[in-house]
């Protein structure tokens, strides 16, 4: 069983790419990636939730935004001292904030990257 299950949106370009980098990431392989968009797997929330935020599953804590981010880095050892920094309540404040200011920009990011494809 992996240690951290990814929900990402397949139709995305920002977001294809970073799973990638991410897969690359993870050599010991111990992130499962599910693209929302293509799995007929059944998914912990619907998938419009899914979809509207980054979802990851670590253990038995389903995280949101910037903790799921942090989840999914403390599987990967390059990104680990990321990952457990966020683990505190003002860093993961601040990523959590930086998170919420990418979502307002990501429909311009998203278009630009699609040209690039």
């Amino acid at each position: 069983m992996k240690q951290v299950v990814v929900w990402f949106d397949g139709s995305c370009p920002l977001c294809r790419r970073e799973i990638e980098f991410m897969r690359r990431l993870d050599k010991a392989e111990a992130i499962e990636f599910v693209d929302v968009i293509a799995t007929e797997a059944d998914c912990p929330l619907d998938k419009g939730l899914l979809l509207a935020r980054f979802h990851a599953l670590e253990g038995e804590h389903l995280y949101s935004g910037a903790a799921a981010f942090a989840a999914m880095w403390r599987a990967i050892p390059v990104l680990r001292p990321i990952g457990v920094a966020a683990k505190n309540t003002y860093v993961l404040a601040a990523l959590e904030w930086l998170y919420v200011a990418f979502l307002r920009i990501r429909p311009s990011l998203q278009k630009l990257a699609s040209r690039f494809e």
